[in-house]
């Protein structure tokens, strides 16, 4: 979801918001659409093997091609988050009683809406950035994906120094959904997002004691617009009051499954910035300002997945679907059975003070020589403020510079 002109006309703004809530983003030149080289990400590679034949999507006549679209991609169900707010190309099928579900892993997102068109989808690929594909929610006999671009590239491009990001954002809805389109009262959320500016228009379940959030609420009263009504949005374990969960594979939305989105999402979105910034020098020449320009994008990256700045929880979080075991179970382990996807939930988000996202894609695309510059930086922070996070790195990731 984007901040968005609020002089822009309404059927315009409704989808220049937001395609999907998930962050996996461009760390090259954004292709546009209609690309003829062949991508390699998990959705392209899954089309592959249902054009073969090795591979098949299974319908069911009450939910379609999702749940074996989320195993085929390797995505859980627990993954599941809410959103009833209108920011999306098929806004106008949301409202609170019908919400989009999104479902997502560390590599791809699908967006569900019941009575869509489609599922909307986006991988990773990092040799070409974001991968946007489509497919039919209309039962056929040969389902593929349509591979999009420039369309969704309107709302994914800008913003983010260049390079493509998807965001997560806090919004005030009325009730029909729609946001107070003003920059003033959207917010673009991660983890130093103090819990109380978090999740206007999405539902939230879970617990967190006296901690408030904007999530299950809407600003009921025309009179005052940006006054959400706060009654019964508070430490809500279920939504069957709320509107039909049998559209949806779960009836959750996970505040752990926020959380970690919304951290997800800040990390890519500075790890595509900073390689199109290295790639841009690269290309035009480095003077002395652009060197500084980079050092500085590594500051803030080092920071990002060191967690500084991160809004503490003042009373602990409690999910209420599997989430916060089966994300945390996908490791990679130590031999003391340690991971950087153990969760803390008690004062902040995770037990480590370095973001699992060190193995991602993304991170591993950059350039040997810009990596190594990374990694030297995350090593001076982390010695004073995380050791056994390195711990944990030194036996779980390959191809570690020397003084790790």
């Amino acid at each position: 979801m984007f901040v968005v002109n609020p002089q822009s006309k309404r059927r315009k703004t409704g989808s220049l918001i937001a395609c999907l809530a998930f962050a996996l983003v461009v760390v090259a030149t954004i292709r546009p659409s209609g690309e003829s080289e062949a991508t390699d990400d998990a959705i392209a590679r899954l089309g592959r093997r249902l054009a073969d034949g090795s591979s098949a999507l299974a319908y069911d006549e009450h939910v379609g091609y999702l749940p074996s679209l989320l195993h085929l991609l390797g995505i859980n169900i627990d993954s599941q988050v809410l959103v009833f707010s209108k920011t999306s190309f098929q806004h106008t099928l949301i409202n609170p009683k019908n919400p989009r579900a999104l479902y997502y892993n560390d590599n791809v997102a699908i967006g569900m809406v019941p009575g869509g068109v489609v599922y909307e989808m986006v991988a990773l690929e990092p040799s070409h950035g974001l991968a946007f594909y489509t497919l039919d929610t209309k039962k056929t006999d040969h389902p593929s994906f349509q591979r999009r671009g420039v369309e969704c590239l309107f709302c994914h491009a800008p913003g983010n120094k260049g390079a493509g990001a998807l965001v997560v954002a806090s919004v005030i809805p009325n009730p029909d959904g729609s946001p107070a389109y003003t920059s003033a009262f959207i917010d673009t959320i991660d983890h130093r997002t103090p819990f109380d500016r978090r999740w206007g228009g999405w539902y939230v379940t879970g617990t967190h004691g006296s901690q408030r959030h904007m999530g299950n609420a809407v600003a009921s009263d025309p009179e005052n617009p940006l006054d959400l009504d706060t009654t019964h949005s508070q430490n809500v374990t279920s939504l069957a009051d709320r509107f039909d969960l049998s559209k949806y594979l779960t009836g959750t939305s996970d505040i752990v499954a926020l959380m970690t989105l919304e951290h997800q999402v800040g990390a890519t979105n500075r790890l595509g910035a900073l390689g199109v910034q290295y790639e841009r020098t690269q290309r035009f020449g480095t003077v002395d300002a652009d060197a500084q320009k980079i050092d500085a994008e590594i500051r803030d990256l080092v920071d990002y997945l060191t967690f500084v700045e991160e809004a503490p929880l003042r009373e602990p979080v409690h999910g209420v679907s599997s989430f916060t075991k089966t994300f945390a179970a996908q490791g990679p382990k130590d031999r003391r059975g340690r991971s950087l996807r153990e969760f803390d939930l008690n004062t902040r988000l995770f037990r480590y003070r370095l973001s699992y996202m060190i193995y991602s894609d993304l991170f591993d695309a950059m350039p040997a020589s810009l990596r190594t510059r990374v990694y030297a930086r995350l090593r001076q922070v982390l010695v004073e403020r995380d050791p056994a996070a390195m711990e944990i790195v030194r036996e779980t990731k390959n191809n570690l510079p020397e003084g790790w």
